[in-house]
C-alpha cells in the first residue's frame, strides 16, 4: 500500500482583493495562486521555483495555514486542514513549520534567542522549563552555533546566524514538513552554501519534507528531489530534478535554466531572452498565461489554457508544444547537497 503524502494540495486557489469599489467591495483581486494541484511526498525535498511574483511564497503560506485559501484543499497526512476544529489544528501545527526569508525581521528583537527557539515548545507544551533549556542547546548545537547563543540577543549575529536560528526554531517541536521561503536570497553569497547544506544535512538525518521555495536554481540543483516550477500563479511544470535540468519540458523553464551562471562562461551557453515583463496577476492575458513572452507561442496559445498534464513518465507540463524548445548546454557540478565546501 502506497503510504500517504505528506502534503497535498488540490486545486489551491489564493486570490487577494485590491481597490475599494461601490460600498468598499474590492474591485478586482490579484490571483496570487490560481489553481494549483501538488504533492509532496515524505521525506523528500520538492522546489518550488519562479520569478519574483510568480505565487512561490503564499503557495507555501496556504500550505501551513499562515494564509487561508480562498478555495481548494489543503491535505496534511491525509486530513484536510480545514476541516480541523481550532484546537485540532493547534495540535496538527507541531508536525509542519515554516523558515521566513528574511532572518532580521522574522526574530524578535527584544526577545533573547534561547527564548525565540523555547517558544514553539511552550505554545505546545511540549517539555518542562529544564526540558526546554536542554533541547534549545541541543537545537543550537545542531544548526552549529553553541550552546551559550541562548543568551543573547539577534543583533548579536550575523545575518547567516540568525538564518540559523530560524532554522531552529523551526525544529523545535519535531516537525514532519517544513516549508523553507527563499531562506538565504536574503544572505550574503558566500554563507548561502553553508545554509543550503546545513538545510540538506538536516533534512537527511531528520527525515523531512522539505518544500524549498527558490528562485536561484543554481541552488535548487543541488538540493531537490524533484522541481515544480511557478508562473503567474500556476505550475508550468513537473519534474524530478535531473530530468527537469537535462530536459526541460516547457518554454518557461529552458529560459530559467538558461540563466543559471556556468563555471566557465567563456564556453558559452545560448541565454533565452523573454520578451516584455510579465503579466499582470490582476489582470492575466487570456489562453496561456505565459504565451505574451513565449519563443514558440502559436495562436492556439492565446486561446486555449494549457491543463498541467503529464507529458512523460512522471512528468507534467502545461504546455501544448513540450520540449519544442532546445533545452540550454548542462554544466556538470556537485552532487544533490554539497554545494560548496564548508567554512571553518
Amino acid at each position: 500500500m502506497t503510504a500517504e503524502p505528506i502534503l497535498a494540495l488540490e486545486g489551491l486557489v489564493k486570490h487577494f482583493p485590491v481597490g475599494g469599489g461601490l460600498l468598499g467591495r474590492p474591485r478586482a483581486a490579484v490571483r496570487a495562486v490560481d489553481g494549483v494541484d501538488l504533492v509532496v511526498e515524505r521525506r523528500e525535498c520538492l522546489a518550488v521555483v519562479g520569478e519574483s511574483g510568480s505565487g512561490k511564497t503564499t503557495l507555501g503560506r496556504c500550505a501551513v495555514r499562515l494564509y487561508e485559501p480562498t478555495a481548494g484543499r489543503v491535505l496534511f497526512a491525509g486530513r484536510d486542514l480545514a476541516e480541523l476544529s481550532a484546537g485540532e489544528l493547534r495540535r496538527e501545527r507541531r508536525r509542519f513549520q515554516m523558515i521566513f526569508q528574511d532572518p532580521f525581521g522574522s526574530l524578535n528583537p527584544r526577545m533573547r534567542v534561547g527564548t525565540a527557539i523555547a517558544e514553539p515548545l511552550e505554545v505546545h507544551r511540549l517539555g518542562d522549563r529544564a526540558a526546554r533549556r536542554r533541547r534549545v542547546a541541543e537545537l543550537l548545537e545542531t544548526v552549529g552555533l553553541a550552546p551559550q547563543a541562548a543568551g543573547r540577543y539577534p543583533h548579536e549575529f550575523s545575518g547567516g546566524q540568525r538564518q540559523r536560528i530560524g532554522i531552529a526554531r523551526a525544529l523545535a517541536t519535531g516537525p514532519e514538513l517544513v516549508v523553507a521561503d527563499e531562506p538565504v536570497s536574503a544572505l550574503d553569497v558566500s554563507v548561502r552554501a553553508q545554509v543550503v547544506n546545513l538545510l540538506a544535512r538536516l533534512q537527511e538525518r531528520l527525515g523531512l519534507a522539505l518544500v524549498f521555495i527558490a528562485h536561484d536554481l543554481a541552488l535548487v540543483e543541488h538540493l531537490a528531489d524533484r522541481v515544480a516550477v511557478m508562473y503567474l500563479g500556476r505550475i508550468v511544470e513537473e519534474a524530478p530534478r535531473d530530468e527537469l535540468f537535462a530536459r526541460p519540458a516547457h518554454p518557461y523553464t529552458v529560459s530559467l535554466l538558461s540563466a543559471v551562471p556556468v563555471p566557465e562562461p567563456a564556453a558559452g551557453r545560448a541565454r533565452v531572452e523573454l520578451a516584455g515583463e510579465p503579466p499582470s496577476s490582476v489582470d492575466p492575458p487570456p489562453g496561456c498565461p505565459f504565451h505574451p513572452r513565449c519563443p514558440i507561442a502559436r495562436p492556439r496559445c492565446a486561446e486555449e489554457v494549457p491543463p498541467l498534464a503529464e507529458v512523460a513518465p512522471g512528468r507534467r507540463a502545461a504546455c501544448f508544444y513540450p520540449f519544442e524548445m532546445a533545452p540550454p548546454a548542462a554544466a556538470p557540478g556537485p552532487a544533490r547537497g554539497t554545494i560548496a565546501p564548508e567554512t571553518p
